[in-house]
C-alpha cells in the first residue's frame, strides 16, 4: 500500500474538476492540489512559458511533497508540457487531453465534434492530433473561447453575461450542427449550465474529468501505487499561488462543499521567475 498522495495541478481553479472525480472515485487516496493564481490564465500565455510554470509546480509537488503521481489537470499545461514532464519525473505523469478525446469519439453519433479550449490549448493543435490518432474519421470543429478561464475564476459561471459570451463564441459550433462538445478546459465544466443553455439539450457536453479519474485510477493498480484501504479517508491540501483565502472561498463555491486546508506558496520559494 503507498499512501504517498496524488498531485494534481492547474492554471488556478479549473483543475478541481478533475479533484472532485478522482476524490468521488478514490477516496481513500490523499491529494495535494496546486493552483496558480497568481499567474492564470495560461491559454493566452506563449507554451514554453507554460511549460516552464509546469515544470516548477511539477518538480515542487514530487519533491516537496512526495507525491507518486502527477496529473496535469490543465489542458493548456498539457498540451504545452506533457511530454517534457513525463520525460523529468521520477514517477507517472496523466494529463486530461487523450480521455476526453476517447469519451466524445465514443459517445458522438454523427462524428461532429466540437471541442472548446483556451486560444494556448486549441493553437497548439494537440487536440487536433489527439482525434487523428484515437478516430480520424471524426469531423472536427475547434473553437478558442477567450474569456471563459476568467468567468470561473471570478465566480461568474453562472451568470448572464457567461451566456451572452458563449452565445457569440460559440455560434461557429451551432452552424456546424456538431453533436458532440468536448470541454477541452478543465475550467469549462464550471460553465456547463451557460453553455447547455446556448448549444441546447442535443448537444452532449464531454468533460475529460471521469476519464481522467479513471485513468489514474488504472495507473495506481498498475503500477503498484495503490492507497486502497476503504476504511481510511485521504488527506487533502490546497496550494495556491495566489491568496489563500480567496481560493478558500471560490473552491468551496465551486466544488459546494467546504475547503479548507489551504496555503499560500510564494514563487521566490519556487525560484520562479517571470
Amino acid at each position: 500500500m503507498d499512501r504517498r498522495p496524488i498531485g494534481i495541478f492547474d492554471s488556478g481553479l479549473g483543475g478541481l474538476s478533475i479533484l472532485a472525480a478522482v476524490r468521488d472515485l478514490l477516496p481513500w487516496e490523499s491529494t495535494v492540489y496546486f493552483g496558480d493564481t497568481a499567474r492564470y490564465p495560461y491559454g493566452s500565455k506563449n507554451q514554453d512559458v507554460v511549460a516552464e510554470y509546469a515544470s516548477e509546480i511539477a518538480g515542487h509537488l514530487v519533491t516537496a511533497h512526495d507525491v507518486k503521481l502527477v496529473v496535469v489537470a490543465c489542458n493548456t499545461a498539457a498540451a504545452a508540457a506533457l511530454e517534457r514532464l513525463s520525460e523529468e519525473l521520477p514517477v507517472p505523469v496523466i494529463g486530461v487531453i487523450d480521455a476526453g478525446v476517447r469519451a466524445a469519439s465514443i459517445v458522438s453519433g454523427s462524428s461532429r465534434v466540437g471541442v472548446i479550449g483556451t486560444v494556448g490549448t486549441i493553437g497548439s493543435g494537440a487536440y487536433q492530433r489527439a482525434f487523428l490518432k484515437v478516430d480520424p474519421s471524426v469531423e472536427l470543429n475547434c473553437q478558442a473561447c477567450p474569456g471563459f478561464v476568467e468567468l470561473v475564476e471570478t465566480g461568474e459561471a453562472d451568470t448572464e453575461s457567461a451566456r451572452v459570451l458563449a452565445r457569440i463564441l460559440l455560434q461557429p459550433l451551432i452552424d456546424a450542427k456538431v453533436d458532440t462538445l468536448l470541454l477541452g478546459c478543465t475550467h469549462y465544466p464550471f460553465l456547463a449550465r451557460a453553455i447547455q443553455d446556448v448549444v441546447g439539450r442535443d448537444v452532449i457536453l464531454v468533460s475529460s474529468a471521469e476519464e481522467t479519474a479513471f485513468e489514474v485510477h488504472h495507473m495506481l493498480e498498475g503500477g503498484g501505487l495503490s492507497g486502497r484501504d476503504e476504511d481510511l479517508q485521504g488527506d487533502e491540501l490546497y496550494i495556491t499561488s495566489g491568496s489563500a483565502e480567496d481560493f478558500a472561498t471560490f473552491a468551496s463555491a465551486l466544488l459546494k462543499r467546504p475547503v479548507v486546508n489551504v496555503v499560500h506558496l510564494d514563487f521566490s520559494d519556487l525560484n520562479v521567475q517571470e
